[in-house]
């Protein structure tokens, strides 16, 4: 697995809108009698207090209600990591090594590569072949070794011939992410993992489980990509609790908010869930764990080590 690195965080706009709902008073008729009193008792309003409407008219959470969540996500799964930070290029290969592989196998490929260079300047002068072959064990190297490459020799080319990418550190948090995503492959994901996880700034990192587990918990609404989930998550998160936010969703959904069969018994958000009564009903719960410890993120994601 891969030295721990940092934390994220959120800045943009907020998600929102008004449901889109006609009033319409209907006018009594012209008669020459008077209107009948309304005699049904008036029902008390029901709005959930943590949620508000989407412009579709569905229902997404609060940014209060979003911290409510947190916290009990964030003592579930107690006894955080400290933060311990790879470089920013560093951090950058290795979110690269990890695209559709196994924590295990990206942090051994990132450290067979580096055993084998020594630098990730002496990767940058390497030829295709020999990046592939150190790389071998993380999977899909024929893609990721051209990749690697072009990436760092386009750094080299921005940067003036350096590699040191901390100067993203003093950018506003846009410019940053705009900077990282001017490279070839580097998305928001990537650009996220990067400044929050190396350089401690408050970007959003959504992988697929945290995506997940945000539309069921309405933090966004259901038809939101991935892509603008960062924007929005930034917005209503605060950017101290960036990281909390990313360890303790990571968590959840890798281990209570599966995709496939969610373990809905043991879920310590359930009473915040609008999509909990679905999922019930189209699955068989789980059983719940009777005096279960709370559970530990054993790891931080996206954290290299390995032989």
């Amino acid at each position: 697995m891969r030295r721990p690195d940092g934390s994220p965080g959120w800045g943009a706009r907020v998600m929102g809108g008004q449901r889109d709902a006609g009033t319409g008073e209907i006018a009594a008729k012209r008669s020459n009698m008077p209107p009948a009193a309304d005699t049904t008792p008036a029902r008390p309003s029901r709005k959930p207090p943590a949620r508000r409407a989407s412009a579709k008219g569905r229902r997404v959470m609060s940014a209060a209600g979003i911290m409510r969540a947190v916290a009990a996500l964030t003592a579930e799964y107690s006894s955080l990591p400290q933060e311990r930070r790879l470089p920013p290029i560093d951090e950058l290969v290795f979110t690269i090594l990890s695209q559709h592989t196994s924590d295990a196998n990206s942090g051994r490929a990132f450290g067979r590569l580096m055993q084998r260079f020594g630098t990730l300047e002496a990767v940058a002068a390497a030829e295709v072949a020999d990046i592939e072959a150190a790389i071998a064990a993380g999977g899909l190297a024929k893609v990721k070794a051209p990749r690697i490459k072009e990436v760092l020799q386009r750094i080299l080319e921005l940067n003036g011939g350096s590699l040191d990418l901390s100067f993203l550190r003093e950018m506003p948090l846009s410019e940053a992410k705009g900077w990282l995503r001017q490279l070839p492959g580097i998305g928001p994901k990537s650009a996220g993992i990067i400044l929050s996880f190396s350089l401690g700034m408050p970007a959003m990192a959504i992988d697929t489980h945290i995506y997940r587990v945000s539309q069921r918990l309405g933090f966004i609404g259901p038809k939101i990509s991935a892509d603008d989930a960062h924007e929005l998550l930034e917005a209503r998160v605060p950017a101290a609790e960036v990281f909390n936010f990313h360890i303790a969703v990571i968590n959840h959904g890798r281990q209570v908010c599966k995709a496939q069969r969610p373990r809905c018994g043991d879920c310590v958000v359930g009473e915040l869930c609008p999509s909990r009564k679905r999922l019930l009903a189209e699955a068989a719960p789980a059983k719940p764990a009777a005096n279960r410890p709370p559970r530990r993120a054993t790891q931080l994601p996206h954290t290299p080590g390995g032989n």
